[in-house]
């Protein structure tokens, strides 16, 4: 497994969080609510893309299909 994933998605959680926070500060928060969820959604592809390479993975070991 590559450490760099990691460090992606703690940079993406980081600057997300940082962005909601000054959204919420200037009464914001309908947009901090989007951006939240997209930030989400971004890892989420991170991490789709991470469990079809762990199941492809098995699939060769095992010798399925």
């Amino acid at each position: 497994m590559n450490i760099d994933i990691i460090f992606k998605i703690a940079a993406i959680g980081i600057l997300i969080t940082v962005i909601c926070q000054i959204l919420k500060k200037s009464d914001r928060d309908d947009i901090a609510t989007l951006v939240s969820l997209a930030g989400l959604i971004i890892v989420l592809t991170f991490v789709i893309s991470m469990i079809a390479d762990l199941f492809e993975s098995i699939k060769n070991i095992f010798n399925l299909y």
